[in-house]
This record gives C-alpha cells, sequence and structure tokens, in this order.
C-alpha cells in the first residue's frame, strides 16, 4: 500500500516536499461534476484534459 499522494500545481515549485502535510481526500459528485453532461473540460497547468462519460457509464480522461 502506498502513501498519501501530495498534488503541487505545475507553476509552485516543490521546495520543501516533508513541509506539506498530509489532507484528506476531497469527494466530488460526478453528477455536480458534470452537471447533465456528458464532457467537462479540466485545465492543468498548461494543458486541457477531457474527462467523459461513456456509453456504459464509466469515466475516461483525455489530452
Amino acid at each position: 500500500m502506498s502513501g498519501p499522494v501530495h498534488i503541487v500545481h505545475p507553476s509552485q515549485p516543490l521546495k520543501n516536499f516533508s513541509a506539506l502535510k498530509p489532507q484528506p481526500v476531497r469527494t466530488l459528485s460526478s453528477s455536480n461534476l458534470f452537471e447533465g453532461r456528458r464532457e467537462i473540460a479540466i485545465e492543468h497547468g498548461e494543458f486541457v484534459y477531457r474527462l467523459k462519460i461513456t456509453r456504459q457509464g464509466k469515466l475516461i480522461l483525455n489530452k
């Protein structure tokens, strides 16, 4: 089993990893996230990702 994952915005270089404190995982409902849509765009740094709900109800993330 692996330890906690720490996410740092790409524009903020990590100087002292040990200074990060574990935080509870933020959980979002897909119905709230998609708001009736089948696809949303997620900006991450300089890239835009597309999160889609498939016909089978699964999620696919594409760059």
